[in-house]
């Protein structure tokens, strides 16, 4: 048996931060990762990991103290396999910093010069201990980062493709990330060996975090001269690890429940948590919404409303009582993705935050339809597949910039409206994961040839998950067709910061009132929903009428 002392780990730029929760108690047996308590500074909270397993001796921290990188947080008692594992780690610590001293005397001093070495790097075997290095190169060690995400938010790692002694190509898949919206993979940008993985299932990552260490070959243009390639090599090998060490030591291990009702502790960051102490809220009654059950501003808002409109009677939002249904027959529990979770979290926030009106309308699209036939040999010509999707498309964005008041997002002062001068429109799409929204840009400057490729192509990659986020943000308005399902019509819930969104159902064949007879015209069932408090209903009538004309004869567009 051995006691540890356990400290905060390196806090980056954060002097003194406090100590917001303890998830242990002294005498809890905890394993490796297990989360020991959360601490909170004036830009996030995060979880300390426990090293290694063991059983918790003593605390030396309380709720509400400010702690410092260094500082004592508890004692671990270890036995057995973790003690062992402890000294064995020491050890191979102590051979290679002997090792590392024993090559620093034996190098031949030289003075090389640093701006003729270049680096190589080819495929390399997985390491055995009869492999040895090519005349001229030696084995460096990179860090791999997660590349620029084009946001600062944080993002799950769902997939590991690799594991430590892999050797690995250039543009291999090494993991895959999750956001709110998407799911992309990184690559490699150069072959090598996996030497240490960095991150594990689950973790939470962003632009710049450490994903593994990849052993690669340096070579060096001055082969012929060892005296001058072995200082080097060996001075980049230290320039590379001295970052690595500090990424590492500032990457803690981020640990979310399974389901809302596994634990009592609640995840909300720092701003939801002093919105909490303003109102008065007990975070732990508080149904989260987010992200794996996480506190929103939002889900505080709801929660007071729901006590002031009706204290000590009506329960509050999302506190539906659980029946144990079991009883009445076999049942199975399905997870939910976490793409669905987000929708569903989203969708609620719409609903409840925007004031919806829905327009309904039935538009003639028999010339359309009779037009887009005309066009099928070109299309095939063309190699292309010419839907009714790039047509409404274009009538969308002439109706939006005859009618610039649905091309606005309201700031959330209610002060002011943001007014849009570009045109990107976003088209629902059903996938197996969930529904996504991915983003056509400027499409009022773009033909309908154009719209039918870049449709099929987003669509495409929307079913593969492999939409980036440039391709998922930036709408000014939505489009959400259940054509092809069928229907005879339904409400979208307009998808906020945007203030409307066109729902479209099946069109059908219907006996209409024409020239002077009732002749069979293809009707085409329309709902405009919009965000009443930035759009009246005069507007609305407007902008359904509108786009019904251009649909009905698609030469207005040219007007």
């Amino acid at each position: 048996m051995a006691i540890e002392n356990i400290t905060v780990p390196d806090l980056g730029d954060a002097s003194e931060v406090e100590v917001i929760e303890l998830l242990v108690s002294v005498g809890q047996s905890v394993t490796e990762n297990d989360s020991l308590l959360v601490l909170e500074s004036d830009k996030a909270a995060m979880e300390i990991p426990a090293p290694m397993s063991g059983v918790v001796k003593s605390i030396a921290v309380n709720l509400g103290d400010q702690v410092t990188t260094g500082s004592e947080m508890l004692t671990l008692e270890i036995t057995g396999s973790a003690t062992a594992e402890a000294t064995k780690t020491t050890q191979t610590e102590t051979q290679t910093e002997t090792q590392t001293e024993t090559d620093a005397v034996e190098a031949v001093p030289a003075e090389p010069d640093v701006d003729s070495a270049s680096d190589e790097f080819s495929s390399l075997a997985a390491p055995s201990e009869s492999a040895l290095p090519q005349p001229g190169a030696s084995k460096t060690s990179q860090l791999i980062e997660v590349p620029d995400l084009g946001t600062e938010e944080e993002v799950d790692v769902i997939e590991i493709h690799i594991k430590v002694g892999d050797a690995i190509t250039s543009d291999q898949a090494l993991i895959t990330l999750e956001s709110d919206k998407a799911a992309m993979e990184v690559l490699s940008l150069q072959a090598g060996s996996v030497e240490e993985l960095l991150v594990n299932l689950g973790d939470k990552v962003k632009t710049g975090s450490a994903i593994l260490r990849l052993a690669t070959l340096a070579v060096d243009s001055n082969a012929n001269d060892p005296a001058s390639a072995q200082p080097l090599q060996k001075k980049k090998a230290e320039q590379e690890s001295e970052p690595a060490a500090a990424v590492i030591s500032k990457a803690p291990v981020v640990q979310q429940p399974a389901t809302a009702a596994s634990s009592t502790r609640v995840y909300a960051g720092p701003a939801v948590r002093k919105l909490a102490r303003e109102l008065g809220v007990d975070l732990t009654v508080v149904p989260g919404t987010g992200a794996k059950f996480r506190i929103l501003k939002e889900d505080i808002q709801t929660f007071v409303k729901s006590r002031i409109n009706a204290p000590g009677t009506a329960p509050a939002a999302g506190e539906i009582a659980d029946i144990d249904f079991s009883q009445f027959g076999d049942i199975e529990r399905i997870p939910r993705s976490k793409l669905h979770k987000i929708i569903a979290s989203n969708m609620h926030r719409s609903w409840t935050a925007v004031p919806h009106v829905a327009q309904f309308n039935e538009v003639d699209i028999t010339d359309l339809e009779a037009f887009r036939a005309e066009l099928k040999p070109e299309a095939e010509r063309k190699g292309s597949k010419l839907t009714f999707m790039p047509f409404l498309l274009k009538a969308c964005a002439k109706t939006l910039q005859e009618y610039p008041q649905f091309n606005v997002s309201l700031h959330s002062s209610g002060e002011y409206l943001i007014q849009k001068k570009y045109l990107h429109i976003g088209v629902a799409v059903a996938t197996v994961a969930g529904l996504v929204v991915p983003v056509i840009r400027d499409v009022d400057q773009k033909t309908i040839w154009q719209l039918a490729e870049e449709l099929i192509e987003l669509t495409d990659k929307a079913k593969q998950r492999r939409l980036s986020i440039d391709e998922l943000q930036g709408a000014c308005f939505t489009i959400s067709s259940l054509g092809a399902i069928g229907g005879t019509g339904f409400i979208p819930i307009v998808n906020a910061p945007e203030v409307a969104i066109l729902g479209v159902a099946r069109a059908e064949m219907k006996p209409v009132y024409f020239e002077g007879e009732f002749r069979p015209r293809k009707m085409l069932p329309l709902t405009l929903s919009y965000d009443h408090r930035a759009v009246n209903g005069v507007d609305g009538g407007q902008f359904a009428t509108y786009l019904a004309k251009i649909l009905a004869d698609v030469r207005h567009v040219l007007i």
